[in-house]
Formats: C-alpha cells, structure tokens, sequence
C-alpha cells in the first residue's frame, strides 16, 4: 500500500497522545501520581495536543476532506466510523478529569477509570480499521491491534516518564516505559516473523481462474498509464530495503528508549530529563518508521490484477 504521510503521522500521534491519557487515567485513579495542578497541565494538554495534531492530519487523506463529518453516521458497520465516535467521546472524561484534577489538584477515581476505557476503544478502533480488510492480509492479522495497543501505550509511558520526573521524581514510571517497550518490540518482532513465513492465499492463477492449464504470468498491462489504483495499492518495498528499515525501528523505536528510560532511574533529575527526552525522540522516529512500514509492506490483491505472482 502507498504510505500516506498524513496517516502514518496520525496514527502515530494519536497513540502517543491516547497512551499517555491512559496511563493518567489508570495511574491517577489509583492514587499513584501527583495531584500537583502544574503537572495536571502540562499532562493533559500535551496528550491532548498530540491527540487532536493527529485527528486533524488524518483529513489530510481524504478527497474531500470538508465532508468528514459524515463519517459519523456509519458506527454500526464501519471501524473509521467507530473511531471518530470514540475519539470524540474521550475528550468528555479527559477533559472532566483535567478540570477538576487542575481546579481543585483531586483526582475522580471513576473518570480515570472511565478514560481508560475510552482511549483504550478507541486505539482498537484505529487499529481495527485496517485489521478488519480481507483484502490486506498482512493487516487482517491478529497481531495487528496489539502492536497498535503496545506502541501507543509504551509512547505515552515514555511522555509520562518526562513529566512525573520533572514534577515528582520519585514515581518509578520509567519502569513502565521499560516494559512496555520491551513488549512492543517482542510483539513487532513476532508480527514480521509471521508475514515473512505467510502462505499466499490469492495467486494470480486464483485470481483470475486460469491456474489449471498451467503457470499465469501478466501478458500485457491492463492500463497504458498509472492509475488510481496502481498508485495507491500496489507501492513495493525491497527485501533488503524493508529488513533494514525494520531494524532501525526496532533499535530507535523500542530499544534504546527502553535503555534510556532505564537509565534515567539512576540519574538526577536534570540529566534525567536530557535522557528521557533523547528517549522521546529516538521513540517518536522509530515509531513513523515502524508506521511507514506497516503501510509499505501491505499487499493488496488487487495487485494480482497487475503483475503480482501472490498477496
């Protein structure tokens, strides 16, 4: 599939932002973070910033980007619908919990269990958008909403990590980044794994129903030029290309945040803060790569239709 900039910025943002509203969520509820109204704000509009950056930029995609609202109307049967549902219905429990978590520095338990839930559904819902089409195999995978689940929640550790080291450095939240990394990578590790090793169910001889008299090749182009569909579903990557780009992400993406946030446990507070945003970083890039990747890598069938041998 055609990478599209402003999905891969989207997703990634999103659940960034959704990830570190859920750890607030979860984390506030029981009492674990600080009731310090300055931290209440740079939390809550940071995840909030990055959530609607992200929403924004995913209208950047489509051709008519004014009627996205009608999106809304199809719940019942479409996840993009879904999502933009859900999306809209978590700013109700994060902003409640902000305003009474910066007005009055108290934390209502129930709404933070409530936002919990609600970001949590609404990752799902992202992911189930491409998890949900047939016709996309290596995303029709089940392995594909928990890498969503686990790099939108090891993100919003990491920004987590940042602020409760600024404002109250003896919460032990570089731990949760640390591990929820380190399952993020092992759950991308398995994900490539099993694509790589994937048998082909659709062959250009099942495709077209030609596969008895012998092997099908494509004879000649069914288009004299490119065309929609060419350009948008039948983007390549190279073997070689996609192994080292995976490899980047793995080490940007997952590990070396996760060694860094370890590392900022044992360090002051000012150091500690150079690292964790070094560890931001490194994560954010690796994660639109993992993001490019996801795309690149996505055969559709109707490639089949244009040269491809399998999808």
């Amino acid at each position: 599939m055609h990478p599209a900039y402003s999905v891969i910025f989207f997703t990634s943002a999103s659940g960034g932002g959704y990830g570190l509203l859920f750890w607030l969520g979860l984390l506030g509820a029981g009492s674990y973070l600080p009731t310090n109204r300055w931290f209440a704000v740079f939390a809550f509009t940071f995840a909030l910033l990055m959530v609607s950056a992200g929403l924004v930029a995913s209208t950047f995609h489509l051709g008519r980007p004014e009627r996205a609202w009608r999106a809304f109307s199809q719940w019942r049967s479409s996840w993009l619908s879904r999502e933009g549902v859900m999306s809209l219905v978590t700013y109700m429990p994060a902003g409640l919990m902000a305003i009474v978590w910066i007005l009055y520095e108290r934390i209502l338990s129930w709404v933070g269990l409530l936002l919990c839930l609600c970001t949590l559904l609404t990752i799902l819902c992202t992911a189930m958008i491409y998890a949900s089409l047939k016709p996309i195999r290596r995303w029709r995978h089940p392995l594909t909403p928990v890498g969503y689940l686990m790099i939108g929640l090891g993100s919003g550790a990491l920004w987590l990590s940042c602020f409760t080291r600024l404002f109250d450095g003896g919460l032990p939240c570089a731990w949760i980044a640390f591990g929820m990394l380190l399952v993020g990578a092992a759950v991308k590790l398995l994900y490539w794994q099993d694509i790589d090793h994937e048998r082909p169910v659709s062959t250009a001889a099942t495709a077209t129903g030609l596969g008895d008299p012998g092997k099908v090749r494509l004879f000649a182009a069914p288009h004299t030029s490119e065309n929609y569909l060419q350009r948008e579903m039948a983007f390549q990557i190279g073997r070689k290309h996609a192994g080292k780009l995976r490899r980047w992400s793995l080490v940007a993406g997952f590990l070396v945040p996760a060694l860094l946030a370890l590392l900022s446990r044992f360090l002051p507070t000012g150091p500690a803060m150079l690292v964790l945003l070094l560890a931001v970083i490194s994560n954010g890039i690796g994660v639109l790569v993992e993001r490019w990747l996801f795309f690149a890598e996505a055969r559709h069938t109707v490639t089949l239709y244009y040269g491809a041998d399998a999808a």
